[in-house]
């Protein structure tokens, strides 16, 4: 059984405020909440029987058995899937600049289905760091955690003034952004370390941002010159960015 100041206290959660005022997050199904206990302790976990049978675990002060309906009263989900769990947010450091990691830097990214895939392709390629711009989404958004499908638990995510980050880096550390105007990707040299920084779904990286990138890279079209359409969805552009820095 669950109580009804149980249940407004972990939806009040779908709140950006809410969430760093309390220092936790949501994340829901057996997926994302496994991966997550593998680094992290949850502070709660609501769940099914059969969930908790087969992670043997059994109700206590933080774990509550519920039934399918009574999951569906505090889900986020259309359709809840055995186990809602409140984990804390951690505090993550600014990665270590060195010349063997790639790091994904995010500009003004604003969807949290975008931020969540971004995350999850980010440990994919095996990018362990994503720096955000202070105004890119809350990558403890729901809808964000479930996009990542478990990566995030896997990937750190910091936020910090980005402009003041970049002008503390070595001027000759490769900082790679994606412009209209910038050279083949598959054509120029890549190298196995440095910041590959991504921007805003609408309008790109921004001029004040830009002015860091050192390396300006483009993913051309196929074939060259024909009409097409005007960009490349966010994610799908950090992935083929991100494949082909692998690839090398």
């Amino acid at each position: 059984m669950i109580s009804k100041n149980l249940i407004k206290y972990i939806r009040s959660l779908e709140n950006k405020k809410a969430r760093h005022a309390e220092g936790l997050f949501i994340a829901e199904g057996p997926k994302v909440v496994g991966d997550l206990m593998e680094f992290y302790k949850p502070v709660k976990i609501v769940a099914t029987t059969q969930w908790l049978e087969k992670n043997h675990l059994l109700p206590n002060e933080s774990t509550f058995v519920v039934t399918e309906e009574e999951l569906r009263k505090v889900s986020l989900l259309q359709h809840p899937q055995q186990v809602l769990a409140l984990f804390p947010i951690p505090e993550m450091p600014l990665p270590t600049l060195d010349k063997q990691t790639l790091i994904l830097a995010l500009d003004n990214i604003q969807d949290p289905g975008n931020m969540g895939t971004i995350i999850r392709i980010a440990d994919w390629f095996g990018i362990t760091s994503i720096v955000c711009s202070k105004n890119t989404a809350d990558s403890y958004n729901p809808k964000c955690v479930q996009a990542t499908m478990g990566s995030i638990a896997r990937v750190n995510v910091i936020y910090t003034d980005m402009e003041k980050w970049l002008a503390g880096l070595p001027s000759d550390y490769p900082v790679y952004g994606t412009f209209l105007n910038g050279n083949n990707i598959y054509k120029e040299d890549l190298s196995t370390y440095g910041i590959i920084i991504m921007g805003n779904e609408g309008n790109g990286i921004s001029e004040a941002v830009g002015q860091y990138v050192n390396k300006r890279i483009l993913i051309p079209n196929y074939p060259e010159g024909r009409p097409t359409a005007d960009s490349l969805n966010v994610a799908i552009a950090t992935a083929i960015t991100c494949a082909e820095f692998r690839r090398r």
